[in-house]
């Protein structure tokens, strides 16, 4: 994060929402902070996003189906990733949050390297469902971190700017996972993909520091009810209703991208193979590698892009009228389909290519806002909680239940329906984009209540 993205006070203080300031560490360590915390959730989601390249590899190596392809990125993943959350969380609330990080670092890339060592689905879904249990410790502690690091108006964009790493991560594990399995095998690619993050850990561990002790004081006044456990803070949130119906929002998008993201390289592969073929010779790479590398630097650009302005346009906006930290969202969802819809029915690979760049510049709008809107609707000691919960949220029908049913909608669509397998994968992408609309009912809903219920 740089200088010209934080006014004066960014490297002073922050307040506990009754004016009593809160002692911190120093502006150019929270700037390295920020920037580690950015690092680790890269790799979180390289990790997480690298499958999706090599899900056709996989099928054909080890003769499964889309729903299975479905299952490994998704349930097997996401009922570990969620279930562990919630407690992972609350031990963060009171455990020093830099080991939890630095833990859940190493699990996880461990978990990494035993993908690329599987021999049957059974084993790969095994390490994925590792994978996911690794990565339960991450995103609600980090986000608890950067609450406490960056002050109340600089929020939004803080989360936003640790938020580029799922762009980012996703860029790397379809690029770098694309170009190795197509010089070395899938597995390969695994096995590279779980090496950074063991580095990281030990970052981690022997750089970061836990500013617990620092709001001990703040702490002690604060009259919320519960100190952050997991009842108080769940029977809290009950009656914040802009919390609940930005929690299915954002897991509607979620739904849609986690649904979609290991299906779309399918889709070239699937209905436009000899472009595909012909493009990526004319570069000198093998497809695989070609659009890996491809849809890599469209997501994971405009993903970028879009995640860091969305924070910015909510931070800038919301300080005059705090509903724009939903707007934002709510304009995004509705238009992202129109533009992923009409890339799937694109003549041309090149032309479905170019028409993505527009859905990527649009779809991580919605990071900043939501994440900051869920830090500011609870008192600081359930912050970590409150995250974990929209976390659990948001992945168990985003992760767990998007790649299961756009993989097994396709499998209908194409053998039952009598589509094809090209066809069968396109009008699933289409019918999941489709429900962006839903989710801007609901950020739209939200905006009713969030000025009345944001408390820190």
């Amino acid at each position: 994060m740089t200088e010209a993205s934080a006014p004066a006070p960014y490297g002073a203080s922050i307040s506990d929402g009754a004016g009593v300031p809160i002692p911190l560490v120093s502006a150019p360590y929270r700037r390295y902070a920020l920037f580690i915390l950015l690092c680790v959730y890269t790799v979180n989601f390289l990790d997480r996003q690298v499958v999706s390249i090599l899900a056709e590899p996989i099928k054909n190596d080890l003769h499964i189906a889309d729903w299975q392809i479905g299952m490994m990125t998704g349930v097997a993943f996401a009922l570990f990733y969620t279930g562990l959350g919630l407690p992972i969380a609350r031990l963060a609330e009171s455990v020093n949050r830099i080991w939890i990080i630095s833990a859940a670092l190493t699990v996880w890339s461990a978990f990494t390297l035993a993908c690329g060592l599987a021999q049957n689905f059974v084993q790969l879904v095994l390490a994925r469902i590792g994978v996911g249990v690794g990565e339960a410790g991450c995103t609600p502690t980090a986000h608890s971190l950067i609450a406490d690091y960056v002050p109340k108006e600089n929020r939004a964009s803080a989360l936003a700017f640790f938020s580029i790493g799922t762009p980012l991560g996703g860029l790397l594990g379809l690029a770098m996972g694309g170009i190795v399995a197509d010089a070395y095998g899938w597995r390969t690619a695994f096995l590279l993909a779980g090496l950074p993050g063991l580095v990281f850990a030990v970052i981690v561990l022997g750089t970061l520091r836990e500013p617990r002790k620092a709001l001990a004081a703040v702490q002690a006044r604060a009259n919320a009810p519960g100190k952050g456990h997991f009842a108080a803070t769940l029977r809290y949130l009950a009656g914040r209703r802009t919390f609940w119906f930005i929690a299915f929002g954002a897991a509607v998008l979620a739904f849609i991208g986690y649904g979609n993201a290991p299906f779309t390289a399918s889709f070239f592969f699937r209905n436009h193979p000899k472009e595909v073929a012909a493009l990526a010779a004319h570069v000198g790479l093998k497809p695989a590698g070609f659009l890996g590398l491809a849809l890599g630097m469209i997501g994971g650009t405009a993903g970028i892009i879009s995640s860091w302005v969305g924070g910015f346009i909510a931070d800038k906006a919301a300080a005059r009228d705090l509903r724009a930290y939903m707007s934002v969202p709510a304009i995004a969802a509705v238009l992202t389909p129109c533009f992923f819809i009409t890339a799937m029915l694109a003549p041309s690979a090149t032309t479905a290519l170019g028409i993505l760049i527009l859905p990527g510049l649009l779809g991580s709008l919605w990071y900043g806002p939501v994440y900051a809107t869920v830090q500011g609707l609870v008192p600081l000691q359930m912050r970590t909680t409150a995250a974990s919960i929209i976390l659990f949220i948001i992945n168990l029908i985003g992760l767990g239940l998007g790649p299961l049913f756009v993989g097994g909608l396709s499998d209908i669509l194409a053998g039952p329906v009598g589509l094809g397998s090209a066809n069968g994968v396109r009008w699933a992408l289409i019918c999941s984009s489709s429900l962006g609309v839903v989710a801007c009912a609901l950020f739209w809903m939200a905006r009713k209540s969030i000025r009345e219920e944001m408390v820190s």
